[in-house]
């Protein structure tokens, strides 16, 4: 059987829009490569600062200038746990495009649709990462990429998986750098978004693809890195608490914690 680990590449780069996304949809793909010697470069574009908290503890920092700050913190304690790949922010260096001065894309926040998905607040900041003009978003992803040489981008579907505005907007740029690069897009198959199918087997595009080899899984109880995963999750703690084989977020919807992570190669 063929390594789909292979089809990154030698230097992947991963896009995603807040702290937790990392682990949450490709945490083990991440340890796995790591563990096998090829060096990850994971950007950041915002740091969640309008997330949402779990009740406990840390539910006061819900809407105040600390918790964007904090989930810097959990996030570098989740990149610990799935072996230290090389990160950046988007805005900071090198993820900032020269003769820019440097600056920080906030959380757009979002709310829930009628149709289950993920939609834009209606109250984002000007400085929030879905209104940026994309040429400036793309300009500053470009200057990491030439900074790493990445052989691949990864990121989220058009849809953002689940609809989040932030995610969206890292989908646009990462797919337009990967056509200027001439590297293959890999977007992440999300079985939390609503219609994909993914929790109860494939839905009919997963399955095509699946077919004509397009459709990339992995399997983290081969891989040996679903501990890996589990515990960069947990350090998402304002984020999410994990109960066994489940983790469950600040609306207390319950997911299993995913022992396969899909990408779809896009070109």
């Amino acid at each position: 059987m063929t390594d789909p680990l292979v089809a990154f590449g030698d230097s992947p780069f991963f896009l995603h829009a807040h702290p937790d996304d990392e682990s949450i949809s490709t945490g083990g793909t991440i340890a796995a490569l790591l563990r096998n010697d090829v060096p990850v470069t994971i950007l950041t574009g915002t740091r969640g600062e309008r997330g949402e908290v779990v009740p406990g503890e840390l539910e006061s920092l819900e809407g105040t200038e600390l918790l964007g700050p904090h989930r810097v913190g959990e996030l570098a304690d989740a990149l610990g746990a799935l072996g230290e790949p090389a990160h950046a922010f988007l805005g900071a260096a090198p993820a900032r495009a020269s003769g820019r001065p440097e600056r920080v894309y906030s959380d757009s926040g979002m709310r829930w649709g009628a149709d289950g998905f993920a939609e834009a607040a209606g109250d984002a900041s000007p400085a929030s990462l879905s209104l940026a003009p994309l040429d400036v978003v793309v300009d500053d992803v470009l200057a990491a990429a030439f900074e790493t040489r990445p052989s691949a981008m990864v990121s989220y579907d058009a849809q953002g998986g689940y609809g989040h505005p932030d995610h969206v907007r890292m989908h646009d740029a990462g797919v337009e750098v990967a056509r200027r690069l001439g590297i293959p897009y890999f977007a992440i198959v999300e079985p939390r978004a609503p219609g994909s199918g993914l929790e109860a087997g494939m839905n009919d595009a997963a399955a095509d693809a699946r077919t004509d080899g397009a459709l990339l899984e992995v399997d983290l109880t081969q891989t040996g890195t679903l501990a890996q995963k589990t515990r960069a999750m947990a350090a998402h703690r304002t984020q999410l608490s994990i109960d066994g084989d489940t983790f469950v977020l600040s609306g207390v919807q319950r997911h299993p914690i995913g022992t396969v992570e899909w990408f779809l190669r896009v070109f």
